[in-house]
């Protein structure tokens, strides 16, 4: 909020900390905001403040329902619900995306345990939301090495699950369920080519649903920095790797959760980045 405030934040290239860009936010320059958040509740009482000074924003509302061993940190479920309820009441159900991913299929979470908590959550989402993204988990080597960590407390992912029949048939109950509940589903950054592919790809950064919610005619083109198969249009990324605490299991931008709860106690809320990064050249103490 003190960033938006100033205007600008400053966001450092997560390969090349020295790589700093210096991104505008000036509402007059900014079409939207997407807030991307497992928790969203702490920005509640600061959407007013938002909406004086003009911006148009959107949710995408990461709520799954996994073990604590998966995602320790993260307040219960319910209350995460009321949350997303909350946002929709006040936003309108368009401008609050529900996020079921990633979807991780383990001895401890099988297909038949996402049928089940999906059923549950769309139940409770009905009417709150129009639309649900989807994606399986992506195995970078560093979310490998912390699920198989879990291999002591019974944990066994179960690695083929990603390409196999079973997972199809999954999505297409998903699906299923989803419309029913008048959501929907679309996925994130998966294998559209698929000829058996049961859900459309979609974009998570989508122009189209800025245009629908806001009456613009944003145009549409590919962010080149993203995946291939990430259908996203142009943004600039704000946020910074490692400066999540949730310490969830399957996270891909956390590589280090030692290293991401330093970055919080050290973040000074009148820096121009998420994590002050001296090696920047960002004074302790800059506004």
């Amino acid at each position: 909020m003190n960033r938006v405030r100033a205007g600008w934040c400053e966001t450092p290239n997560p390969v090349n900390p020295r790589q700093v860009a210096r991104v505008s936010l000036d509402p007059r320059q900014v079409d939207a905001i997407v807030f991307w958040s497992k928790n969203p509740a702490p920005m509640i009482e600061r959407l007013e403040e938002l909406d004086r000074m003009g911006f148009r924003y959107y949710f995408q509302f990461t709520l799954n329902d996994y073990p604590r061993l998966l995602e320790p940190k993260i307040p219960d479920i319910g209350d995460r619900i009321d949350t997303f309820l909350a946002l929709s009441r006040r936003l309108g159900p368009l401008r609050v995306v529900w996020r079921y991913d990633p979807i991780v299929i383990s001895n401890m979470t099988p297909p038949a345990f996402h049928k089940e908590r999906f059923a549950q959550i769309a139940r409770e989402l009905e009417g709150a939301t129009h639309r649900v993204m989807l994606s399986i988990v992506a195995l970078y080597r560093k979310t490998e090495r912390r699920l198989a960590s879990l291999a002591k407390e019974g944990f066994c992912l179960d690695r083929c699950a990603v390409t196999s029949r079973e997972m199809t048939d999954l999505l297409e109950g998903i699906a299923r369920v989803a419309r029913a509940h008048r959501m929907e589903p679309f996925t994130c950054a998966q294998d559209a080519g698929r000829s058996d592919a049961p859900i459309p790809p979609g974009r998570c950064i989508d122009e189209s649903l800025v245009n629908r919610i806001w009456s613009l005619n944003l145009p549409y083109r590919k962010d080149p920095s993203q995946r291939r198969l990430c259908r996203c249009c142009v943004s600039k990324d704000i946020g910074l790797y490692d400066t999540c605490i949730h310490g969830c299991a399957y996270c891909y931008s956390t590589s280090n959760l030692a290293c991401a709860q330093e970055r919080y106690r050290e973040h000074n809320p009148f820096s121009p980045a998420i994590w002050n990064n001296e090696q920047a050249g960002h004074p302790r103490n800059s506004g």
